[in-house]
């Protein structure tokens, strides 16, 4: 028999589906938001065209969680992106593939998927209760009895599902409430930190290059001055920074390296299609038929007209010599440049810009199986609350989308079978 009663504190995307999934076998269920409606998260999700998923099979999907991915195997095993795709397409949401495998919603409107997913957890028979901040669990004898609203007092359930995402976007209610939570009732929660989010460089350079966006550039962390990771594509100049996808990838480990006092650079290769010796043919080449063109005029066929001048001046070639008269020490120099163009990164932008949370409710205290805590029994856990985090498009909207399914089952009492 499912419990009689399960509680949902949180309804963005992971909430949502633990509460239709709760209260469509059969639970009671009472869905908890304490801002003023449901799924105000998903609604400004990929910019509010809610890039719902990833079209990658799961041996491709799952790395881009890196160390953490193995975890949610259960979960994807069991509502993957093609269920997603369909559970929508069964509701009206019709969706595309993008570049890159990219899954959104085929009217670009995030709106579209929050009101269907609002809508089909009513049909479901749960209640939505917004205005209602859980200050804290209601434990009895070891396990979850159901929560403290405050001056509202007690709502009581056989589960309680936590589903309030991290701290990232504050003003759609995600400001760490669940971690606390979790924390008070006994579990460790890592650190909480911004990730995919723009980072802060040193300098004026950034300043200068503001609005200037790269595409097919290679751009890679130096810690330490030690290689690290690289990313191909596309980013952005900012007015304290840098931003962009490629940057957004690399932000969680640039993030973690600046936390641990490491120096932590951003080096671009501008020119990553030509190794060290084809690019340096080309620049002789260039040169020696430039004649008495300007330096200027010459970077015209290399780099954007933004970058000229920065490139004039970490690479101390006045923009006004002649072409001929570029030897061959300062031709290596600008080729080292072009392949390394280096950015010292001091920070990151604050957690209010950042697209998810890093850290959250430790891993090893949860069953992936039905995502319980393995600390207080019919206590379960969904989305962006755990210690789970990908790179963007659509990895993590489909973990809490998939950690919901699972959750909301197990805590109306569905053993899901063992793959």
């Amino acid at each position: 028999m499912p419990p009689s009663r399960v509680i949902v504190v949180g309804a963005g995307p992971a909430g949502l589906m633990a509460a239709g999934q709760a209260a469509a076998r059969g639970a009671e269920t009472l869905l908890l938001e304490r801002m003023e409606r449901p799924g105000r998260k998903l609604i400004i999700t990929g910019r509010g065209r809610c890039n719902l998923t990833n079209s990658s099979p799961l041996a491709e999907f799952i790395p881009h969680f890196g160390r953490q991915g193995d975890f949610l195997r259960q979960a994807f095993h069991r509502f993957f992106s093609d269920d997603l795709i369909g559970f929508l397409t069964d509701r009206g949401v019709a969706t595309v593939t993008e570049r890159g495998g990219r899954v959104f919603p085929a009217s670009q409107a995030a709106g579209e998927v929050a009101r269907a997913m609002v809508r089909w957890v009513e049909e479901c028979g749960a209640v939505i209760r917004t205005h209602s901040r859980v200050t804290r669990l209601r434990i009895e004898g070891g396990r979850v009895m159901g929560v403290h609203l405050g001056a509202a007092g007690v709502e009581r359930a056989d589960a309680v599902v936590l589903a309030t995402g991290g701290i990232s976007y504050p003003e759609t209610g995600s400001t760490g409430d669940g971690q606390r939570l979790a924390a008070a009732a006994g579990h460790a929660i890592e650190p909480l930190r911004p990730a995919l989010v723009p980072l802060v460089t040193a300098g004026d350079t950034a300043r200068r290059l503001q609005g200037l966006s790269l595409r097919n550039v290679r751009a890679g962390l130096r810690l330490d001055g030690r290689r690290g990771a690289e990313e191909f594509g596309e980013m952005l100049f900012t007015h304290f920074g840098v931003s962009g996808p490629i940057v957004l990838t690399l932000s969680g480990r640039a993030v973690d390296a600046l936390r641990a006092g490491s120096e932590v650079a951003l080096a671009i290769d501008l020119k990553p299609g030509l190794d060290e010796r084809q690019l340096d043919a080309r620049l002789q080449r260039d040169l020696q038929a430039a004649g008495r063109r300007r330096f200027a005029t010459i970077l015209k066929e290399l780099l954007p007209r933004k970058l000229i001048p920065v490139c004039a001046d970490l690479t101390g070639i006045a923009t006004e010599m002649p072409g001929h008269q570029i030897d061959a020490a300062q031709r290596r120099r600008l080729g080292r440049w072009l392949k390394d163009f280096r950015l010292p990164v001091t920070g990151h932008r604050p957690p209010a810009e950042a697209i998810i949370t890093a850290g959250g409710v430790s891993l090893r205290e949860v069953d992936p199986r039905t995502l319980e805590s393995r600390i207080v029994p019919g206590l379960h856990f969904a989305g962006e609350i755990l210690d789970l985090q990908a790179d963007t498009g659509g990895y993590n909207l489909q973990a809490a989308f998939s950690t919901g399914w699972l959750a909301g089952r197990a805590a109306a009492g569905v053993r899901e079978n063992a793959d």
